[in-house]
């Protein structure tokens, strides 16, 4: 008859180490930032509202999500030089027209959007609502 030692104490080990490598990679920061003005992404129009932005674990992407469509974006991030809040979205402004320009969360930054030159009209919005 084999003994049955080895074998209850190896089984919980293999879920415990199984359970540990599954875990998902969850979002660092999420904050919503709310944005009074409809805007254009990537060539798609978005209407004004709230937008979770979202920064993962190692700080590699930010994904922008809107709450009311079911629209989102991924970018790569790269680290930025300036201090904001947990969330920062910047657009450039033509008339009536907004263009996002980048997403920053906390301390990375999205590459420039829009691919304009810089231009004098410009608006941040944070997840403080400024």
């Amino acid at each position: 008859m084999q003994s049955k030692f080895p074998t209850s104490i190896l089984a919980p080990a293999i879920l415990a180490v199984a359970a540990l490598a599954t875990i998902p990679a969850v979002a660092e920061t999420t904050a919503t930032v709310k944005v009074p003005f409809n805007f254009t992404v990537a060539g798609r129009n978005l209407p004004a509202g709230n937008y979770s932005v979202e920064r993962d674990v190692r700080g590699v992407f930010v994904t922008l999500q809107s709450q009311q469509t079911a629209q989102s974006f991924v970018w790569i991030a790269s680290p930025s030089s300036t201090k904001t809040a947990a969330a920062s979205l910047t657009f450039d402004q033509e008339g009536q027209n907004y263009t996002l320009r980048s997403v920053q969360s906390g301390p990375v930054v999205t590459p420039r959007l829009d691919r304009k030159k810089a231009s004098d009209s410009e608006r941040i919005i944070n997840s403080a609502g400024q």
